[in-house]
């Protein structure tokens, strides 16, 4: 199975699916990450925007993800790209990968990137012009629950990591610029709770949760 994991940031896949995708890379499949924005001078510095890009290949290993597609919009500012830019883009990315599984961010996150790169995947995986027969949506801490007066988070479909939370945490650890400590929901603490807490809902030690978007059965 061809999937593809679409992300607004880097981290954004490991935070939402990152026991997922080492799972479904371990399984045998072919997990092609597409990140959509980069971090630019003067807003970040050269050394940030080096160390990211080394942050990036080693999570990227560590997970097992076989391709990484960068698109390279404006981190924070996609607002300010024309719509069509986007969607030829992502549309372009389905052309080549062909995934049968997408994986995208969810349309209430509280950072606009996300609800803008949620709408264009839509435009990207239309049933009539794409070979996608599921697409699903995953929570990013930080961004989902801070945004749920948009649109609330509602997961209908699990996948029990249970033997694979550790690698999650092991490819968060490597994001060293965006990891924080407790409180904030992006710490390793917190990460573990919510893998934790979405296993109980559905009787497993460790789950990650998501949105079903479509299904072409």
């Amino acid at each position: 199975m061809n999937v593809l994991v679409i992300a607004p940031h880097p981290d954004d896949e490991v935070l939402g699916c990152g026991g997922t995708i080492y799972r479904l890379a371990q399984e045998g499949n072919n997990v092609a990450l597409c990140i959509v924005t980069k971090p630019y001078p003067p807003d970040w510095s050269e050394a940030y925007i080096q160390k990211k890009h080394i942050e990036i290949e080693q999570s990227n290993k560590k997970l097992g993800i076989s391709r990484m597609i960068p698109l390279g919009f404006p981190t924070v500012k996609l607002d300010t790209v024309p719509q069509k830019d986007l969607n030829d883009a992502l549309s372009e990315i389905i052309r080549d990968v062909r995934p049968d599984l997408v994986f995208i961010p969810h349309n209430g996150d509280l950072n606009k990137d996300h609800r803008i790169v949620h709408e264009a995947a839509l435009v990207a995986t239309r049933p009539l012009s794409s070979p996608v027969k599921k697409i699903l949506s995953y929570e990013t801490l930080s961004e989902t629950e801070w945004g749920r007066t948009l649109a609330r988070f509602l997961p209908g479909v699990y996948f029990d990591i249970t033997d694979y939370r550790e690698m999650k945490l092991d490819a968060m650890k490597l994001f060293e610029t965006e990891l924080r400590l407790p409180p904030h929901p992006r710490s390793a603490e917190l990460i573990a709770a919510l893998a934790t807490k979405r296993g109980s809902e559905i009787g497993v030690k460790y789950a990650e949760a998501f949105m079903l978007v479509r299904e072409i059965i």
